[in-house]
C-alpha cells in the first residue's frame, strides 16, 4: 500500500540556526517527487525532519492524514517510512548484515524471504553477500543502500543524494534500480542536485535557502527559468 505525505508550513533547523522556512510539499500515493536544490539549500534538513532525526519547529507533517511530526523515528519507520542517507550503509558490516539491518523490526522469516528477492534484483551483491560493505565500489555501495531500505517494503522512501560521488554510468544504474522500486508502488521523495533524476519524477520542487522557490510537474520544472538558471546557468 502506498502512502500520502503532506508537509505544511514546516520550519526546522539546528538549535538556534533555522534552515527551513514554511516549507509546503505533497507526495501523493505512488508518486515520485524530486526535491532539487544546491548544497545548503535545506534538502537534508527537510528529510531528517521528516524521519524524525530533527524536531519540527513549526508547521505539521502528516502521513495518510495522521500527524507524525510528534512521533519518534522508530514509530515513523513502523508506519512505512524508510530513509536512505547519503552514506546509506555501514562499511564494517557485511552485505548480508546491512540488508538485514534495514528490516530489524521484521520477523526473521520475512527478512530471509525479502533478501532473496533483493539479491535477484542486485546480482552483484548476491555474489558477495558475506563481504564487508567497505570492499564495494561506490556504485555497489549505493545499490546496497537501496537494497537495505527496500527490504522493509516501505510505503514511502526518502532518499538523500543517491547520486553523490558516482560516475554518470553508475547514476544510470541507480535510476534503473529505483524504477524497479517504483514498479512496486512505493512513493518516493528524492533529494538531489543531479537533474537526471527528473526522468523519474512525477512532480518536483526547487528548494532555495530553505524555501520552496518553484514547484510543478516534471515538464513544468524542465521549462522553469529558475531551474534553468540554477542548473544550466541560462
Amino acid at each position: 500500500m502506498t502512502a500520502s505525505l503532506a508537509i505544511e508550513g514546516v520550519e526546522a533547523g539546528y538549535g538556534a540556526m533555522q534552515v527551513l522556512w514554511g516549507v509546503d510539499m505533497q507526495v501523493d500515493p505512488g508518486q515520485t517527487v524530486l526535491l532539487l536544490g544546491a548544497n545548503s539549500a535545506g534538502k537534508t534538513t527537510l528529510l531528517r525532519t521528516l524521519i524524525g532525526l530533527l524536531p519540527c519547529m513549526g508547521g505539521r507533517i502528516t502521513l495518510d492524514g495522521e500527524r507524525i511530526d510528534t512521533l519518534r523515528p522508530d514509530q515513523r519507520i513502523r508506519r512505512g517510512i524508510a530513509f536512505m542517507s547519503e552514506l546509506g550503509v555501514f562499511p564494517t558490516l557485511s552485505i548480508d548484515e546491512n540488508i538485514a539491518l534495514g528490516g530489524y523490526f521484521m520477523p526473521q522469516a520475512k527478512i530471509r524471504q525479502r533478501k532473496e528477492v533483493l539479491f535477484e534484483l542486485f546480482p552483484d551483491l548476491a555474489a558477495r553477500r558475506s563481504a564487508a560493505a567497505a570492499s564495494l565500489s561506490g556504485g555497489q555501495r549505493k545499490m546496497l543502500g537501496i537494497a537495505k531500505v527496500l527490504i522493509s517494503e516501505p510505503r514511502l522512501l526518502l532518499m538523500d543524494e543517491p547520486s553523490s560521488g558516482l560516475a554518470p554510468v553508475f547514476v544510470k544504474h541507480v535510476i534503473d534500480a529505483l524504477r524497479a522500486a517504483i514498479g512496486d508502488g512505493t512513493s518516493l521523495l528524492i533529494a538531489e542536485q543531479n537533474i537526471a533524476f527528473l526522468d523519474l519524477a512525477d512532480r518536483g520542487y526547487l528548494l532555495d535557502h530553505g524555501k520552496v522557490r518553484v514547484s510543478g510537474t516534471r515538464e513544468e520544472l524542465e521549462a522553469s527559468d529558475a531551474v534553468r538558471e540554477t542548473y544550466f546557468g541560462l
